[in-house]
């Protein structure tokens, strides 16, 4: 029989059965506390039972910190990666053992995330971490059996991408009162669906202007890729402040913020209204789609899209331009 206690402001529970090793844990409510054991006790009853005081020992926030030390460095958006690491840390429920946090609190984590002001994606790729983190520990931590509390709840569905298009005559307003860098960076951001991140990124070393190609070691997935420059991007390029100097450094030489913060004040004085720099990876995407002969898998290696269903959430093609391809394409005999 499980003894559940008071213990200051929680509920101390525990398990004493002869031939198991003694179990106890710490929760919030008296009720927490008496699923928890009778938990325990169904599964030394069925013979499935699973050491888990580690687990009961160890706080969510520990487990974070040992995972942005052991895992996070071998990912591509290390820094990124970190700095959730760092944020989840701070939430109350980081406080918890991971084997005391159950399916019910993962459910209140994300309502009280939302109720916070969070978006539906920065939720998913929150529990996303807290999951990974409850795998590792379970495959790698020798924590064989630990349940994992994130895959029984229910994630918030991720809104439909953006669909803004570069309207005609936007581009060239912007353009019009940008500098040449960033005028340059626009066109070629178009013409390669380079994200902003590879953009500040490219360095002179990984362009080959006589082959026509820019090699990127660092992207936002991990897998680096080799993007084939059109006569546009290649021309954006030559025509740089910087091109006729020792290439030896960043292409654009700018930071990923600095180019953000460039472009919404060009924006700003252009009249553009609605216009992200991300933006222009979208119509870059679509552009392909449209302009091109590429087929699918071509375009997905270009872009750097993991999956096709995450190329198809960045391209948006227009009609128009698809009536104008079919009706170019000769008629098929019935």
């Amino acid at each position: 029989m499980a003894s559940i206690q008071k213990r200051g402001t929680g509920w101390r529970a525990q398990v004493r059965r002869a031939g198991f090793p003694s179990q106890s844990a710490t929760f919030d409510t008296k009720r927490d506390a008496e699923a928890w054991s009778r938990e325990i006790e169904r599964s030394m009853d069925r013979g499935i039972y699973v050491d888990l005081r580690e687990a009961q020992i160890i706080t969510l926030a520990e487990a974070l910190e040992r995972y942005g030390r052991e895992v996070v460095p071998a990912k591509g958006q290390r820094q990124r990666e970190l700095n959730r690491v760092r944020q989840l840390q701070t939430f109350p429920i980081a406080r918890k053992a991971l084997g005391a946090i159950r399916g019910a609190d993962m459910a209140a984590f994300r309502d009280w995330r939302a109720s916070g002001g969070a978006g539906p994606n920065t939720i998913r790729l929150d529990l996303a971490l807290i999951s990974n983190v409850y795998v590792t520990a379970s495959r790698e931590w020798g924590m064989e059996g630990l349940p994992n509390p994130v895959a029984s709840i229910r994630k918030p569905r991720v809104p439909a991408g953006r669909e803004r298009r570069v309207r005609p005559g936007e581009l060239g307003a912007i353009m019009a009162v940008a500098d040449m860098t960033l005028s340059c960076m626009a066109v070629f951001a178009v013409a390669t669906a380079m994200r902003r991140g590879e953009i500040a990124g490219l360095r002179w070393a990984d362009v080959d202007l006589r082959r026509c190609t820019a090699r990127l070691t660092k992207t936002k997935n991990g897998d680096g890729r080799t993007v084939p420059l059109s006569p546009i991007a290649a021309e954006a390029l030559s025509l740089l402040p910087s091109a006729s100097q020792e290439r030896d450094g960043l292409v654009f030489g700018m930071s990923s913020n600095a180019i953000t913060i460039a472009w919404r004040r060009a924006c700003a004085r252009s009249g553009v209204q609605g216009l992200t720099f991300h933006d222009l990876r979208h119509e870059g995407a679509s552009r392909l789609f449209e302009d091109t002969d590429l087929d699918v898998m071509e375009i997905r290696l270009i872009t750097g899209h993991r999956t096709l269903q995450m190329l198809a959430r960045y391209t948006h093609l227009r009609a128009d331009r698809l009536v104008e391809r079919l009706a170019g394409r000769p008629r098929v005999a019935a």
